[in-house]
């Protein structure tokens, strides 16, 4: 019995002293791999490190013809063509040669002030004739009438639009939305520069939208040089629609909807709109 027992014994420490040295093996072999491992990970990020950055590629531009214009599948360059889909592609660098870019110059900005007389014009307040009311509410001049102003006070072709980007396009649905910068020049100086923008609800209607585009640009330009400056006062805005305008509802023809409308009084409701 003694020696059974001891035999035991014997056994149990062998297998104990196995069990602990293939798990120091175990351990060692997984520190080495472990080693190899980070001596990899590190050769491989000097590696990448040590490595010149490739230069920027420009992207491939596809365009296609579409009636009068040329869509471009890229918008151009500027932090304002990252939400834009496309551009009209319409501004080449060729056309500025001989004269100034005005895509990037601010050549007589706030360089001097408009002689007196120019001055009185574009300060003029405007007759009540002439500030016409959207459905909506909203007061406004018609395009027509700020050229009228700017011919009067600087005289026919002393003064133009110039385009300082290309046209972008948002599209949504069938239609979108279309926006360009433009500055307005006088007398050869940059006198103010706002960005015009445009709904249109097909391809075919983007020519038009373009002009609508640029008649919006020229009327926030003419704000900067206080033509028809009233407009943007709240105090003006609400005297005028009380004393001027009236809101009414009116049945929309296309679906029969009841609808309120503001209109002129000295006005009829026109359609799509009737009584």
């Amino acid at each position: 019995m003694l020696r059974h027992y001891r035999y035991l014994k014997e056994t149990m420490r062998l297998v104990s002293r196995r069990h602990v040295s293939d798990f120091h093996a175990m351990q060692e072999a997984f520190l080495n791999d472990l080693g190899a491992t980070s001596a990899k990970t590190k050769t491989f990020k000097k590696a990448v490190t040590s490595e010149k950055p490739a230069a920027p590629v420009d992207p491939v531009v596809s365009t296609t013809s579409s009636g009068s214009s040329t869509e471009s599948s890229v918008p151009s360059q500027g932090p304002i063509s990252q939400f834009f889909d496309s551009s009209l592609n319409d501004y080449s660098p060729q056309q500025v040669e001989g004269s100034h870019n005005w895509s990037e110059t601010f050549h007589g900005l706030a360089n001097q002030a408009f002689p007196k007389e120019a001055q009185q014009i574009l300060a003029e307040p405007i007759p009540d004739n002439d500030i016409e009311i959207t459905p909506d509410g909203l007061l406004y001049l018609p395009e027509i009438k700020y050229r009228r102003i700017l011919n009067r006070a600087f005289g026919p072709g002393a003064w133009g639009l110039a385009p300082r980007s290309e046209t972008l396009i948002s599209k949504s649905g069938l239609g979108g939305l279309l926006t360009r910068e433009y500055g307005l020049v006088i007398y050869g100086r940059l006198v103010s520069i706002a960005r015009g923008e445009q709904t249109f609800f097909s391809d075919k209607g983007i020519p038009t939208a373009t002009e609508g585009c640029k008649s919006n640009a020229l009327m926030r330009c003419c704000k900067d040089l206080g033509i028809a400056s009233e407009l943007w006062d709240p105090r003006f805005i609400k005297q005028f629609k009380k004393k001027n305008c009236e809101e009414l509802f009116v049945e929309y023809v296309p679906t029969k909807k009841k609808k309120k409308i503001w209109k002129r009084k000295d006005e009829d409701v026109e359609y799509p709109f009737k009584k």
